[in-house]
């Protein structure tokens, strides 16, 4: 294992997010996107659940495509999201990497650029966080357990730790951090601490429809992050979140869709 493993098997949560994605396109999207795929975790996920799915993951980081398996379907490309033009169904930004901008201006530059890559029908989805502890500093911890086959071993917990360091109202930047720590049967025998630091602007929801729509996508939606519904064959079904006050709790992670 290495931090890539643990990311994966702490933070993100793909069999849950593939079908989601499928069910706000509304449609049989076949081709998706992943800008700052990382991993692509998502891209290998989205390719296993339907034959003939296709994924194009993108990142500057070659230390983090280099721990993607081979894939069919899976293409990787190390570089600039905003130099990747391949046309897709649906194109996701996930783990606030949308923050990466950090001013509107290119912020509505790569939502312009995304929004020239949409298939007919197409939909872009990013997610953020907001409420009443937006912009607080403090940690959040969460055990995992490690499955036998990500380390060998067995019976091991991955206490993760999501720490906002730094954040200022004022103009929005914030420094996230998350450190890992494994622990077997109460000894810490390995702690990665400052594993993925992150400084980024945090959007709030209506700042992120006005930019999408300012860059051209035709209507904007807000979806709270978990399927309504989901069915025997997995198919998840979703509707969009039109009373915050019942649908949404006092800080809440959503993800907002600009739809072409």
């Amino acid at each position: 294992m290495d931090k890539h493993d643990l990311y994966e098997l702490c933070v993100q949560s793909v069999g849950h997010l593939a079908p989601l994605l499928r069910a706000i396109h509304g449609g049989q999207p076949a081709a998706l996107g992943e800008d700052f795929c990382g991993t692509a975790a998502l891209s290998r996920t989205w390719c296993a659940l339907k034959e003939g799915a296709t994924a194009l993951g993108v990142d500057l980081d070659p230390g983090a495509l280099a721990r993607c398996p081979e894939t069919p379907g899976v293409r990787l490309v190390e570089g600039d999201v905003r130099t990747v033009a391949d046309p897709v169904d649906v194109l996701f930004v996930g783990n606030f990497s949308i923050g990466y901008h950090h001013t509107r201006a290119e912020l509505v530059s790569y939502l312009t650029h995304a929004r020239s890559r949409m298939n007919p029908g197409g939909v872009f989805v990013c997610d953020t966080y907001g409420g009443e502890s937006a912009f607080l500093t403090g940690a959040v911890h969460r055990p995992h357990p490690i499955p036998k086959s990500l380390d060998g071993v067995g019976g091991r917990i991955c206490r993760y730790t999501w720490e906002q360091r730094h954040a200022n109202p004022l103009t929005g930047m914030v420094t996230d951090v998350i450190h890992f720590r494994i622990d077997d049967c109460g000894d810490i025998v390995e702690e990665i601490d400052d594993a993925f630091v992150y400084e980024w602007r945090l959007w709030s929801v209506p700042e992120l429809r006005d930019a999408m729509l300012e860059a051209g996508f035709a209507e904007t939606a807000v979806y709270a992050g978990l399927a309504d519904a989901v069915d025997e064959d997995g198919n998840a079904y979703v509707t969009p979140v039109e009373d915050p006050e019942e649908e949404l709790e006092d800080s809440f992670i959503v993800l907002v869709a600009g739809r072409a």
